[in-house]
């Protein structure tokens, strides 16, 4: 007797057609991402060679604004625009423009690059900078603080602080104890980095001693109250740079700002010398002075100058 059961089973069979299409579909979509990935590689490579093509031809073309303002001289247009709007100020501290021209013109006059050595922050530190675009400047200031501030506004400024051991009140001990070591510690030729004088400035960077300086122009520090550093320090230290030249022009022009004040008086007359005296006004003086041999012991030619005020000349 057969097995009634076996009518109830039902058979189910898979089309092999059914599964090729599955796969077909998972195939053409694959591709077709293949393809846009390709696609996209291939516009992102052509688009960057493009760009890179492109930015080479227009460099090699069109020369670099940057560099070519930096090996040219400012225009003389520029220069005295410049000091027309510095001389405009309403500040009372400013320079006058019968104080800005000469040492305008004689940054025009030096050889370029120009080595420029300044004591001194003051309203004039960025037309310096500017006028002697092409040149070396450096600015040395008593107050670090203000060095600090100075130098993080304007990033493109040298500034060095120094601390000045000196008061205005002991000037003449100060100038008798110079004159009595001119042999030793306070020659007139030096390195004052390893000297030990009085009013040398010995605690500057190195390489501000190896410069050969072109024009020093000393506008500080303070000298309005008697325990204040006064300038004798810095117009000794002018004096031994300038004679002290190793290369370039053997002559270094150092200007004295307030010059009718009596500290510019007495000390630029012993350690710049009236001989070497170019120009002076009330407001201005203007010396040269030429490289010295190291066996000298003289600042002056007459080194018999008195410590008295000087007579200056008219401009």
């Amino acid at each position: 007797m057969k097995n009634t059961n076996n009518t109830n089973t039902k058979l189910i069979l898979l089309h092999p057609y059914i599964q090729k299409q599955g796969s077909s579909n998972r195939l053409w979509l694959l591709a077709f991402i293949s393809i846009l990935t390709l696609a996209f590689l291939v516009t992102l490579i052509y688009t960057r060679e493009s760009t890179f093509i492109t930015t080479s031809t227009t460099s090699s073309v069109i020369p670099s604004p940057v560099s070519g303002l930096g090996s040219a001289p400012l225009p003389a247009t520029v220069i005295n625009t410049l000091l027309h709007y510095a001389a405009k100020s309403n500040d009372t501290f400013h320079m006058p423009y019968s104080d800005l021209k000469p040492i305008s013109d004689m940054l025009r006059k030096c050889s370029s690059p120009c080595n420029l050595l300044i004591f001194g922050l003051t309203h004039e530190t960025l037309l310096w900078k500017a006028l002697n675009h092409n040149g070396r400047t450096v600015f040395i200031e008593e107050n670090r603080y203000y060095a600090a501030y100075f130098e993080e506004k304007h990033p493109g400024i040298d500034v060095f602080d120094v601390q000045y051991t000196t008061k205005r009140s002991e000037m003449k001990e100060l100038i008798a104890s110079a004159k009595e070591q001119v042999a030793n510690e306070c020659k007139p030729v030096q390195n004052l980095l390893f000297s030990d004088c009085k009013l040398g400035l010995n605690d500057l960077p190195n390489h501000v001693y190896e410069v050969d300086w072109d024009v020093i122009l000393v506008d500080g520090p303070r000298g309005d109250w008697p325990d204040a550093p006064g300038r004798m320090s810095a117009i000794f230290t002018a004096g031994v740079l300038a004679r002290s030249k190793k290369g370039g022009n053997p002559k270094t022009h150092v200007f004295l700002h307030e010059f009718n004040g009596e500290v510019q008086q007495v000390c630029g007359n012993e350690f710049l010398c009236k001989e070497n005296l170019l120009e002076g006004s009330e407001s201005l003086g203007h010396y040269v002075l030429e490289r010295m041999d190291e066996t000298s012991v003289h600042y002056c030619k007459n080194h018999s100058s008195s410590s008295g005020r000087g007579n200056s000349t008219s401009t």
